[in-house]
């Protein structure tokens, strides 16, 4: 078997920077990433994340708005960390806390994969759509990557089961 990974866009596309997850994904949904490379624009459909990644994944690549901490359109790559993200599972199907959406997972009895997020600071989460310009910047560089991180995926995968 080789590795599955799920590639996932998050976000509101009505809270202006916070759809950066969604307009990544629309540079990538249809590019040839691999056979065994799924990516999907979640939006804010937490509880449709949750489900998918009741399958077997061999990683999660989640790409993100980060909250602004000073630099905005600033990319950040960082294996996520699950034992410290704090959340309780919900019923909310619209909610796309990334730590809620690990907590439903564990409450429905699965367990997350490695989960790699590329995430942009942002500048503007106010109602309205469109991305300011400095994380309309990052959108081609979250796109490498993407790239960057499953070809990095690629090599640390477990070898193919033999039958």
């Amino acid at each position: 078997m080789t590795a599955r990974i799920l590639v996932a866009g998050i976000g509101n596309i009505f809270l202006g920077d916070d759809g950066f997850g969604p307009e990544v994904m629309r540079h990538v949904v249809g590019r040839a990433l691999g056979a065994d490379v799924h990516p999907v624009d979640y939006g804010i459909r937490g509880m449709h994340l949750a489900y998918d990644l009741l399958e077997e994944w061999h990683a999660l690549v989640l790409v993100d708005a980060l909250p602004d901490r000073g630099t905005p359109g600033t990319l950040h790559i960082f294996e996520a960390d699950h034992e410290t993200l704090s959340s309780t599972a919900g019923l909310e199907a619209h909610s796309m806390d990334p730590a809620a959406v690990f907590a439903t997972l564990s409450a429905l009895g699965g367990t997350a994969p490695k989960t790699i997020v590329i995430g942009c600071e942002v500048e503007n989460i106010d109602e309205g759509m469109g991305l300011s310009e400095p994380v309309a910047a990052a959108v081609p560089v979250a796109v490498a990557a993407i790239n960057d991180v499953l070809a990095d995926l690629a090599v640390r995968s477990p070898a193919p089961a033999e039958g």
